[in-house]
C-alpha cells in the first residue's frame, strides 16, 4: 500500500517516513497504531495521532459531527490517557475512535470491564506491583520491546497475578518465558551482550587494546626500541610486547607480523594493523556463532515471546482504561435500539477538575432505566416529578441562568462518546443507542448571519443525510434575533422528531415556541435561592414536563444584598420593582449571611 493513500500523509510526510523507517515499516507502524514510531520519525505527536485515528477508525471519526463534539472527544481521551500504565498504552487510548457497530463496542466493553473488575479486586500493594512491573521495563530504552514484554509478564507472574484480566499472562509457559528472557537479554538488540561468552569477551578486549595501542603507536615504538637495545631480536620484542599489552596471544600476534617492512616503525604499524583486522574478523565470527545459538533459543520460545508481547500490550491498554473507570466510578452502559437515558450521570471534566458534582438523571427516546424516579432528588420530595415518559424523541430544556443546562448537554455527549468507544460511562446506569452522528453545539456569543449560516450547515446535514443522530444543541437563540430563533428552533425540533433522531435543545424561549410536535416535551431546571455567599443555589436535576424559569429575582436580590453604594442600591431597587419586588423581598427574607445551601 502506498503511504499517501493514508489520510494525512502527503508528499513531505511520506518522504520523511520513508527516509527514517522505510515504506514497509512505516505502513506497519500506521496499521498497528504505533504513535511513538511515527513521532520518532519526526512527526508531531498530534499529527501522528490524527493519522492513526483515521487509519484505524476513520469511519468512526465521522460520528464527531461538530467542533464541540470533537472537543469533548479529545478532552475525554486526554483525561483517560493520564491513567495509562505505559506510554504505548497512552498512545492506544489517544487513537480510540467511536465504533459504528454495536457488537464491536460491546466486545471492547467486555475486555475493559474484566480489567475494571480485576483492578478493583487488587489491594494497594498489588496495584503498586502491577504499575512497577510495567514501569520497570516498558519505559526502559535499554531493554528491547520483546524483552520488556517477557520480563513484564514474569514480573506479573511473580506478583501472584493470575486471574481475570491477568489470565492471558498467567497462561504463558513460565519456563519458555525465562528461556526467552535470558536469550533476549544476552542478545542485546541484536548484539551479543558482554558476559555471555568468555571467548567473545576476550577477543573484544584484545581488539579494544590493539586499537588503543595503534592510536598511541609512537609511545609503543619508544618502549619497543628500549627493550630491543638489550640485543634481542626486534621482531620478537614486538611480538612479546604486543602480546603482553593486548592479550591477543603470542601466536595470533606472530601471524600478524609482516614478512617485509621498510623499517622498524613500518614493522610495528603493519603488525598492529594486521592484528586489528584479524581480531575484528575473529570477533565477528564468534559473535555470529553465539548469536545464532541465542536466536535458536529465542526461536524455540517464539510462541511465548509473541504471546507475552500481545498479552502485556492488551493488558496495559485495558488496565489503563480500568484505572480511569475506577477513579471516576464509571459503569457499563446497556445498548438499546433507539433511546438515550442516564441515571445519576456526572460530568467527567468537572470531576477531573475537582468540582463537587450533583448527579443528574435524564432521558429521551425509548428507555427503561430502573432504580426509582430519576427526577426526584433524594433530599427534596417537593421536587419529585414523573419519570420521563419513554418514547419522547426530543426534550426542550429550559431554566435558570447558570443552571447547568450546558453542562448537562456536555455530560450527555460524554456518555454517548464513551459508550460508543466501548468504554464505561459516568453514571449509575445508562441506556445508549449507537449514533451515526453526535451533534453537540455549545452556545456561541457571536450574533450575525455568518454564524447562523455556519451553525445551520453544521447541525442540519446530520439530520437530513444520516440516521440515528443525537442532537445536543445549546441556546440556539444566541446567534439570531429571538423571534426568528424561536421559529428556527421549533423547525429543528420538528425535523429531529420527523427524522427519528434523538435530541435535547437548551433554550430560554420555551414560552415562545409553537406547540411542540408529538414525542417532544419541555423540561425545566430551577434555582432555589441564594447561599451564604450570595451564590445561586440551583437544583441541577431537571423537572420533566415543566418549563424552568430564569429567576431574575434571585440575581437582582444578590446584587441588591451585595450593594453598599447608595446610588447603585437605588438602581437595583428599581430593577427589583421591575422583576417583582415581592419576589425579591421574599428571597432576601429567606437569605441570611448564616444561610447555607442546605437551609
Amino acid at each position: 500500500m502506498r503511504l499517501e493513500e493514508y489520510w494525512g500523509v502527503g508528499p513531505k510526510t511520506r518522504e520523511r517516513l520513508e527516509a527514517d523507517l522505510g515504506t514497509e515499516r512505516a505502513v506497519e507502524a500506521i496499521e498497528s497504531g504505533e504513535v511513538r514510531t511515527l513521532v520518532s520519525a519526526g512527526l508531531s505527536r498530534g499529527r501522528a495521532t490524527r493519522i492513526l485515528r483515521r487509519a484505524n477508525g476513520g469511519e468512526g471519526m465521522a460520528v464527531l459531527s461538530t467542533r464541540d463534539t470533537r472537543a469533548v472527544y479529545k478532552e475525554l481521551l486526554d483525561v483517560a490517557s493520564d491513567y495509562a500504565v505505559t506510554e504505548d498504552a497512552a498512545d492506544r487510548i489517544r487513537v480510540l475512535t467511536p465504533l459504528l457497530q454495536r457488537e464491536a463496542a460491546e466486545d471492547r466493553l467486555v475486555d475493559v470491564m474484566a480489567a475494571v473488575e480485576s483492578w478493583r479486586e487488587l489491594d494497594d500493594e498489588a496495584r503498586e506491583s502491577v504499575l512497577a512491573a510495567f514501569a520497570e521495563y516498558a519505559e526502559d530504552d535499554a531493554v528491547g520491546p520483546e524483552e520488556a514484554a517477557v520480563r513484564t509478564a514474569l514480573a506479573l507472574r511473580d506478583a501472584g497475578l493470575s486471574s481475570g484480566a491477568f489470565s492471558r499472562v498467567a497462561d504463558i509457559d513460565r519456563d519458555d518465558l525465562e528461556t526467552a528472557a535470558g536469550a533476549l537479554r544476552d542478545l542485546d538488540g541484536g548484539d551479543v551482550a558482554r558476559g555471555v561468552d568468555d571467548e567473545l569477551d576476550d577477543l573484544r578486549d584484545a581488539l579494544d587494546a590493539t586499537e588503543a595501542l595503534s592510536a598511541d603507536s609512537l609511545d609503543a615504538m619508544a618502549e619497543i626500541r628500549e627493550e630491543a637495545r638489550g640485543g634481542a631480536e626486534f621482531s620478537e620484542v614486538v611480538v612479546d610486547y604486543v602480546s603482553s599489552e593486548t592479550g591477543a596471544g603470542y601466536r595470533r600476534v606472530r601471524d600478524a607480523t609482516p614478512d617485509e617492512a621498510v623499517d622498524a616503525t613500518d614493522f610495528v604499524d603493519a603488525t598492529l594493523r594486521d592484528l586489528t583486522g584479524d581480531l575484528r574478523e575473529a570477533v565477528g565470527e564468534r559473535e555470529r556463532s553465539v548469536a545464532r545459538r541465542l536466536r535458536g533459543r529465542i526461536a524455540e520460545s517464539r510462541e511465548a515471546v509473541d504471546a507475552a508481547a500481545d498479552a502485556t500490550s492488551d493488558l496495559a491498554f485495558h488496565l489503563s482504561l480500568a484505572r480511569f473507570a475506577v477513579d471516576f466510578d464509571l459503569a457499563r452502559p446497556t445498548f438499546v435500539e433507539s433511546g438515550f437515558a442516564v441515571r445519576n450521570a456526572r460530568n467527567v471534566s468537572l470531576e477531573a477538575g475537582g468540582a463537587d458534582v450533583q448527579p443528574v438523571s435524564y432521558a429521551v427516546g425509548d428507555h427503561d432505566v430502573s432504580g426509582g424516579d430519576p427526577s426526584a432528588p433524594a433530599d427534596s420530595a417537593a421536587h419529585a416529578g414523573p419519570t420521563p415518559p419513554s418514547g419522547d424523541r426530543v426534550a426542550v430544556l429550559t431554566g435558570a441562568n447558570s443552571g447547568g443546562k450546558t453542562t448537562l448537554l456536555e455530560t450527555l455527549c460524554q456518555v454517548a462518546l464513551l459508550a460508543q468507544m466501548g468504554l464505561p460511562v459516568p453514571a449509575e446506569a445508562a441506556e445508549v443507542s449507537v449514533s451515526d452522528d453526535v451533534v453537540f453545539h455549545r452556545r456561541h456569543a457571536s450574533f450575525n448571519a455568518g454564524v447562523l449560516e455556519s451553525t445551520l450547515r453544521s447541525i442540519v446535514p446530520p439530520l437530513t443525510e444520516g440516521s440515528n443522530t443525537l442532537m445536543l444543541v445549546d441556546e440556539f437563540e444566541a446567534i439570531t434575533e429571538p423571534g426568528s430563533a424561536a421559529d428556527l428552533l421549533h423547525g429543528l425540533v420538528r425535523l429531529t422528531v420527523d427524522r427519528g433522531a434523538l435530541g435535547v435543545f437548551v433554550t430560554h424561549l420555551a414560552d415562545d415556541l409553537k406547540p411542540l410536535p408529538e414525542k417532544a416535551r419541555k423540561d425545566g431546571i430551577f434555582a432555589e435561592g441564594l447561599d451564604a455567599d450570595l451564590d445561586l443555589v440551583v437544583d441541577y436535576q431537571p423537572r420533566f414536563g415543566t418549563v424552568g424559569k430564569s429567576t431574575p429575582e434571585f440575581i437582582v436580590s444578590r446584587l441588591l444584598a451585595g450593594s453598599e453604594d447608595r446610588a447603585q442600591r437605588a438602581g437595583f431597587e428599581t430593577l427589583a420593582r421591575a422583576v417583582g419586588e415581592e419576589a425579591v423581598q421574599r428571597t432576601l427574607d429567606d437569605w441570611s449571611p448564616e444561610a447555607g445551601v442546605d437551609d
